[in-house]
């Protein structure tokens, strides 16, 4: 009998040990305030930790929800939902939302007429800011998966706090030439294609258009015109140039809505970042043996397919190589004052010091002082 307690008392201990060593993840819901009303959205932080990285996950376009799911056909696939998870179980925190408009941020929507890219871009910030104040987060990435990755490669410049960059299935090309592509590869009649090119020129020039054919409405309705002349402004490969802490750009190779052409030309924009093509994974971050439009719907509406490995792993490893910069100069103690960002493999950052105006420290990239220049 002494013998079966202590062996049943060291099954317990065990069940005790695996117990702790599997802290669940913690989710917290957040609000951020609006003039137009409350953004929802949902932090999700790995259990058992003080202090953690934490990734802002922003959404693709139309009626997509913070899960990744569409309200268009009611596809649910929880794409973002499973990222999110899957850097929680890596140790990264996330905060993923639902865009104005959308799902529970459905109070803050703008009439569509109203409605600038730029909105969507401020409410990062405004999200990037909320991160901010957190003294819980060691360093804030911003990742963007589709449209949401030209939104956050604007969203995250000027922003200090902000230590990486991640593009998941984001465009390369501006939204009209991505129309246009898709005009013609629907073999429209080739009065349809200039029709459209037509219309894009004159919304690119910030001029909207009056006579819309009927068969166009859906796409160029006058209501909708002026949210894509602020969208038409924006091309991803002269943005992410600009974009000044380490970037990933990730794009599946069967991705049928944005191709491996994109993300080379988004690396061709930024030639320091680092361009990672995942075999088999498609726009929804899932596996897809095919590119054929019957599988691929197949996984845009499997809620319980989980996304690819890959990825999880790539946005793991980039998110804890970044590191937090030193607040003060590390030759003279002055506080720091402008970053730079230098080219790969081994990055450095290149800053200012705010009492030296003629100086740069040069701090490697584990914050250590490696050269003062005067």
């Amino acid at each position: 009998m002494k013998h079966l307690n202590f062996i049943l008392a060291g099954l317990f201990f065990l069940c005790g040990l695996c117990c702790r060593a599997q802290v669940l993840p913690l989710e917290e819901n957040v609000v951020l305030n609006t003039k137009e009303g409350q953004i929802k959205g949902k932090m999700l932080l790995p259990g058992g930790v003080k202090t953690c990285p934490v990734v802002l996950i922003i959404a693709g376009s139309g009626p997509t929800d913070m899960d990744g799911n569409s309200a268009i056909g009611n596809l649910r696939n929880n794409s973002l939902k499973f990222l999110a998870e899957g850097l929680a179980a890596n140790g990264i925190a996330s905060l993923r939302f639902d865009k104005r408009g959308i799902g529970t941020s459905a109070s803050a929507g703008k009439e569509e007429s109203k409605l600038r890219f730029e909105d969507y871009v401020n409410d990062v910030t405004g999200w990037i800011d909320y991160l901010a104040k957190e003294k819980r987060f060691t360093t804030i990435t911003v990742a963007g998966h589709s449209e949401g990755a030209l939104i956050g490669m604007l969203a995250c410049q000027n922003r200090p706090k902000v230590k990486g960059y991640i593009s998941v299935a984001g465009a390369g090309r501006p939204a009209y030439e991505i129309i246009e592509a898709q005009v013609a590869a629907q073999q429209n009649p080739e009065a349809v294609r200039k029709e459209v090119a037509s219309i894009n020129e004159s919304l690119k020039n910030g001029k909207e258009v009056s006579d819309v054919p009927a068969y166009l409405q859906s796409l160029y309705r006058a209501s909708v015109q002026p949210y894509l002349i602020s969208w038409f402004k924006y091309n991803p490969r002269t943005v992410i140039a600009s974009v000044k802490v380490p970037v990933l750009i990730v794009q599946g190779k069967n991705d049928i809505q944005v191709s491996v052409e994109d993300a080379e030309f988004l690396k061709k924009g930024c030639p320091a970042a680092e361009l990672l093509l995942i075999d088999k994974m498609n726009h929804v971050l899932k596996d897809c043996e095919s590119k054929a439009v019957q599988q691929q719907m197949l996984t845009y509406g499997n809620p319980s397919l989980p996304v690819n490995s890959t990825l999880i792993a790539s946005v793991s490893t980039f998110v804890k190589k970044l590191k937090r910069l030193p607040l003060k100069c590390p030759a003279c103690d002055a506080p720091l004052r402008e970053i730079h960002f230098g080219p790969a493999p081994n990055p450095v950052w290149l800053v200012l010091c705010g009492r030296a105006s003629d100086g740069v420290a040069v701090v490697s990239y584990v914050d250590k002082p490696s050269l003062w220049i005067k």
